[in-house]
């Protein structure tokens, strides 16, 4: 084993989704190393001043704009990244929403936004990306699902389905496209402080019950994420496809809060 079966100079990474949060902090990992950039949002100008930052590491960095729910949008920013960067070796499909409510509450429409945002988006930018990586014989597909890809949660009916379908979605994936040196995984966040959910860690009392369940006792941090994304980007899990790799302290091995000692 070698570390430089880590190092992913020379490669080309497209992360989607890259205005703030998680999609950042996976572009960020690549690039430190080694990876060159392609990022987007559905408005490019949000991406100026990671873009900057990116650049600043000494990385090619290309904003493009992408929205995931629109097939035109996809194809031409497949087109683009394709004419302004020599080769794709890596795709990130991080672009994803969520809409927490009760499951009696859900809309037609916010059952469409999910779906459509983290299912079908992550479907059709794999599917025009793996068109460009099937003629070069060569690509790593790194699918963002969610410990709700496993697991149920109340209020999240709709995102665990999309994250669920995500994980059925890799394994197919991966089966289909294994034969042109395509892998294809799914990275799979337990709970992280994003700005969809950092409402949700200002309640003390749900944070205690949060890490609780949790056996390191504690969320997630941005630095938990960044080996995991690059080691599915690398040659050293060159063997490993279809396979969902959980980031989650352990949450999903239904750990519970403990009960009180008796007296």
């Amino acid at each position: 084993m070698s570390l430089a079966e880590f190092d992913l100079s020379g490669r080309t990474a497209l992360v989607t989704g890259c205005s703030r949060g998680l999609g950042q902090v996976f572009a960020r990992a690549l690039a430190e190393a080694g990876a060159d950039l392609i990022i987007t949002a559905r408005d490019a100008a949000t991406l100026s001043d990671f873009r900057a930052e990116m650049e600043a590491l000494g990385r090619s960095c290309i904003a493009l704009p992408c929205d995931v729910r629109d097939k035109a949008s996809i194809d031409a920013m497949t087109s683009e990244a394709i004419r302004l960067a020599p080769k794709i070796d890596i795709l990130v499909n991080n672009a994803g929403c969520n809409v927490r409510k009760p499951a009696l509450d859900v809309t037609w429409d916010d059952w469409n936004l999910i779906l459509d945002t983290n299912l079908r988006g992550t479907f059709f930018v794999s599917q025009a990306i793996a068109r460009h990586m099937i003629e070069q014989g060569y690509g790593r597909i790194v699918n963002i699902g969610s410990l709700t890809s496993v697991s149920g949660s109340a209020g999240l009916g709709p995102y665990g389905a999309s994250r669920g379908g995500v994980r059925q979605l890799t394994m197919s994936l991966a089966d289909d496209w294994g034969q042109h040196g395509i892998t294809v995984n799914c990275l799979a966040p337990g709970w992280f402080k994003t700005a969809q959910n950092a409402v949700m860690y200002q309640d003390e009392e749900w944070l205690d019950y949060l890490c609780d369940r949790i056996p390191l006792k504690r969320p997630g941090r941005p630095t938990d994420l960044t080996g995991a994304v690059v080691f599915l980007a690398s040659e050293a899990s060159a063997y490993i496809t279809g396979q969902t790799l959980l980031i989650d302290g352990g949450m999903s091995t239904g750990a519970t809060r403990a009960l009180p000692k008796k007296k």
